[in-house]
């Protein structure tokens, strides 16, 4: 991965996930789709991620034949932003599948100028660790890899610590997107990165809607053997922020801003966190709440 590309993921960034554009004859609307990624790049958005749970799993099916004409069509439409404006995109390809498929998805995305691939584990249901390990580490040899603990209630698995502990051991991993929808797995996959040693080296992001400003305020401390270590989660990766995206964009700065100032979260922030989860994130900003 390209140093800028590396050092933008692990300074934070709004990244949505990037929604699947139909006609109304639900066929790819290929203006739209291209429309979709030039309004996420102009609000402000740091990159995008293709082939994930808001573009819909199903592109994946022979019958629809979908997944390398979107993929095509957010990297050129990336690649003509950065040519105009200057600002590198980050741009993330969902991975799916039994570890043949992830492998062939991983290629092309690295072909099309993905930067990483976005792991999906959920077809893998019934694989042991050893096995999630193995798949991970065939599919890292071809693309860095972007964690992901998706919620076994939408279509992904229960990962323990164990796994976790492993799987930031995987030389090519970069960054991991924390949604179990649960502080205490959320817990797991940060002391996990902690007791690593590999918290300078993995971003983490949130993609617990249910939980996106408080994510990113907390500081995550934990005892390791080489001392306390102090992790936050930089950005998230989200479908809850493929709308509004300019709104999320001025949150994440605001919050940053706080982070870097070492001040104290003012009690606006939580009022926020509560707006943001119940959907009215478009309402206010921070500023507008603080007066």
């Amino acid at each position: 991965m390209l140093p800028e590309i590396t050092d933008r993921l692990r300074q934070g960034m709004v990244i949505p996930a990037h929604p699947l554009a139909l006609t109304a004859g639900r066929r790819l609307d290929e203006i739209r789709q291209r429309a979709l990624t030039r309004y996420y790049l102009a609000a402000g958005a740091g990159g995008v991620a293709v082939g994930v749970h808001t573009t819909q799993f199903e592109i994946r099916n022979p019958k629809f034949g979908l997944l390398r004409p979107v993929l095509e069509l957010a990297a050129e439409t990336a690649r003509e932003f950065e040519s105009k404006h200057g600002r590198p995109v980050v741009r993330i390809a969902g991975i799916c599948g039994s570890t043949a498929q992830a492998v062939a998805e991983a290629e092309f995305a690295v072909a099309c100028g993905y930067h990483a691939g976005l792991l999906s584990l959920g077809a893998l249901a019934e694989a042991s660790d050893d096995e999630l390990i193995a798949h991970a580490r065939v599919v890292a040899e071809v693309i860095p890899l972007f964690g992901f603990y998706l919620q076994p209630s939408v279509g992904g698995r229960t990962l323990g610590y164990g796994f976790w502990r492993r799987f930031v051991e995987v030389g090519n991993v970069v960054a991991i997107k924390i949604a179990p929808f649960s502080r205490y797995q959320t817990l797991e996959v940060v002391r996990a990165v902690a007791e690593s040693g590999r918290g300078g080296q993995i971003a983490l992001y949130t993609g617990n809607d249910d939980n996106i400003v408080v994510d990113l305020l907390t500081a995550f401390r934990f005892p390791t053997p080489q001392g306390p270590a102090c992790l936050r989660m930089v950005g998230g990766l989200l479908g809850h922020w493929a709308v509004w995206t300019r709104r999320a964009v001025e949150m994440l700065q605001d919050i940053h801003a706080i982070v870097e100032e070492g001040s104290a979260v003012p009690p606006q922030m939580l009022t926020l966190a509560a707006e943001v989860t119940a959907g009215a994130d478009h309402l206010r900003t921070p500023a507008d709440l603080m007066g």
